[in-house]
């Protein structure tokens, strides 16, 4: 059993501006440069972070609208070209890209009102210079007509994909709603809050997982990423769900509910064929938080190492004493080891997958949730998430390339009042809360 209290990092948090100052035993302690001083208890804690991502959401809004306004100014552009340019020269290619561009973009009646003013624009044009009933003013007019005929279709097309993608969001959804239930909103007198970001907006359903249970032996808990992504991914979420959940319950020790999971993996191999029965593994952590005691149990089995907050904005990096192999990978049998720590009133237990960790910036740098977090205070674990991911999108830019599971858990301290718990499903661009 490991030392309790190991790589406790302490240090002072002055008032804003001040700065911060640390240390950790033996080693020197890195300044978070996510953000000095408390965060405000305003909104919903984002302190030291210019807000939800908003240079990306400022790019996006500025393209978007570049894009509504490109067909008027093709149109306008075209009719200025005509009027100033000499008679061999054409502007048709404008009028033709017009309800083109708007097909995708815009609404049926909006690419009808489109195609409308192009069709008539090269009709008016023709009509103002006298060559509308020659051979290749007609020829332009038909052009324009087609486009513009084509573009309904190209609308339609597009409004049957955007409806059968939007009713995938919801099934995906649902499904997510199934495999990742949403945590009591208190547990054993703890506070949770857990929140699954997927990389890509149309993507609610991964390999990343988490599980909180209210059991006879304490609360247990349990943070996992399965190897790839898909169906099979999805599948083996499930499995270790539903075996977590059973173990939690029966099993005396934390060290028997990683080896249940061990053997769902196993028997769930026997059921699998080539590559995948043979490479398939979860790294995942488990945690026990006995009812009663200001104790922290952990088995680590090739996980991110979970971080532990103090009230006074210490930090410590909960590595296990004997590192383990991820679940599923039959490689020998190796006995669990929990480690020990202590959790008193006040703290907030933060497990996370690699794409938190894993997350790069322009640059491939990546992101240090121990260094960022170092100092920062939260009223709770839901204002600790949603500075986190703020966080995140600022340093990738909004580009995350890896879905990331979060869960926090915190121990009250006398007289705190308590807090909602959220589970939040958010893509790229867009946030889907359920409660």
């Amino acid at each position: 059993m490991a030392e309790k209290g190991r790589g406790r990092v302490t240090g002072s948090f002055g008032v804003p501006g001040r700065g911060l100052s640390g240390s950790k035993r033996g080693s020197s302690s890195t300044e978070g440069s996510m953000g000095r001083g408390t965060s405000g208890s305003s909104g919903r804690g984002r302190s030291g972070s210019t807000g939800k991502g908003k240079p990306v959401v400022a790019r996006s809004v500025g393209t978007r609208r570049f894009v509504r306004l490109l067909p008027v100014l093709l149109i306008g552009g075209g009719l200025l070209f005509d009027w100033l340019a000499p008679p061999n020269f054409t502007a048709v290619p404008l009028f033709v890209a017009a309800p083109l561009i708007a097909a995708p973009f815009f609404s049926l009646a909006s690419t009808i009102r489109t195609g409308v003013a192009a069709v008539l624009s090269v009709i008016a044009m023709r009509l103002s210079d006298g060559t509308s009933t020659q051979v290749v003013p007609v020829i332009e007019m038909i052009t324009v007509l087609t486009a513009a005929a084509l573009a309904l279709v190209i609308n339609g097309v597009v409004r049957r994909s955007n409806e059968q993608l939007a009713s995938a969001r919801v099934i995906a959804e649902t499904a997510m709603r199934a495999v990742l239930p949403t945590p009591a909103e208190r547990i054993g007198g703890l506070q949770v809050a857990a929140r699954y970001e997927a990389a890509q907006a149309d993507e609610f359903v991964g390999g990343d997982l988490f599980a909180v249970a209210d059991t006879p032996y304490g609360v247990r808990l349990v943070v996992g990423d399965v190897r790839g992504k898909g169906l099979d991914a999805v599948e083996a979420v499930a499995v270790i769900i539903g075996a977590f959940r059973e173990a939690a319950e029966q099993e005396r020790s934390l060290e028997g509910v990683a080896q249940r999971l061990e053997r769902a993996l196993a028997r769930e191999g026997t059921r699998r064929y080539g590559l995948d029965a043979m490479e398939g593994f979860i790294t995942a952590v488990l945690a026990e938080i006995p009812p009663g005691s200001a104790s922290l149990r952990l088995v680590n089995r090739g996980h991110p190492e979970p971080i532990l907050l103090h009230a006074d904005g210490a930090l410590e990096v909960l590595a296990p004493s004997v590192p383990a192999m991820p679940l599923g990978m039959d490689l020998g049998v190796w006995p669990d080891r929990s480690d020990e720590w202590e959790l008193p009133a006040g703290s907030t237990l933060l497990a996370f997958t690699d794409g938190l960790s894993e997350a790069r910036d322009a640059n491939g740098v990546f992101y240090d949730p121990a260094a960022r977090l170092r100092g920062r205070l939260f009223p709770g674990p839901e204002e600790l998430l949603s500075a986190l991911t703020d966080d995140v999108r600022l340093h990738t830019g909004g580009r995350s390339t890896d879905d990331m599971a979060l869960l926090a858990v915190s121990r009250p301290a006398e007289g705190q009042p308590p807090r909602r718990t959220t589970v939040k499903i958010v893509g790229r661009g867009d946030d889907t809360v359920r409660n």
